[in-house]
């Protein structure tokens, strides 16, 4: 794969060159969800998506559960999107219409549990080890990022503090959703008693509290300062 093909394609542009029935930016994904009818018929949209990768050079993770196929793929060696996931992105939408399935980019969710600690590289092993994690391609080592090797739990990733915080929870769920899904998700964390602490940085991610003060927060890939 040459330079240009192994650029890295931000996820403002990619978003813009995908198909919107289907796709949605998550973190450093394409993501999609398709649903079918039945398994058969997701059996052959899951052999479409495997040639298509073989053909466009792109490595996915794809999921196939009754009613849905998931598909979502990444160049790790970048970090980041490249053509090659574009061009599979592409070869799977027309796959996705010449079967008869639609896509459902509202159910799309990417989870993250960030942990806050004074050392990181002191903690991180301890929960590398607990998990049975690995730490994610491309990542500092003395800061890494940790995913299930069978991309199936979600990523652990650890905030720095500069000094102990005993008066607030110590670990928060990211929720990573579609960018134009999260507002909506907002608002109905508070309709079930949320309470927002601060949107200061939305929409790059909300910061909300349930009735008890543990935190989460509602995230999307804009405003991150990369388009």
């Amino acid at each position: 794969m040459d330079s240009a093909e192994q650029r890295v394609i931000g996820p403002g542009a990619a978003t813009e060159r995908v198909d919107a029935r289907h796709w949605r930016v998550l973190l450093l994904w394409l993501q999609a969800a398709f649903r079918v009818p039945d398994l058969a018929t997701g059996a052959a949209l899951v052999a479409r998506v495997a040639a298509a990768a073989e053909r466009v050079g792109a490595a996915p993770d794809v999921t196939l559960r009754p009613g849905v196929v998931q598909v979502r793929t990444t160049t790790w060696s970048v970090h980041g999107l490249t053509e090659a996931d574009l061009a599979l992105a592409a070869a799977v939408s027309a796959a996705a219409d010449e079967l008869g399935v639609s896509g459902d980019p509202a159910s799309l969710t990417s989870q993250e549990i960030a942990i806050d600690a004074l050392d990181i590289p002191r903690v991180a092993p301890f929960w590398r080890a607990v998990l049975g994690y690995e730490p994610e391609p491309g990542t500092d080592p003395d800061d890494p990022a940790l995913a299930d090797p069978g991309a199936l739990g979600p990523g652990y990733w650890f905030q720095q503090m500069d000094a102990p915080r005993p008066q607030r929870n110590r670990i928060h769920v990211d929720v990573t959703v579609p960018h134009d899904q999260a507002e909506a998700r907002v608002a109905a964390a508070l309709a079930a008693g949320g309470t927002l602490l601060s949107d200061r940085r939305a929409p790059a991610f909300w910061v909300l509290a349930d009735p008890e003060g543990n935190e989460a927060c509602v995230c999307t890939w804009q405003a991150r300062g990369k388009g």
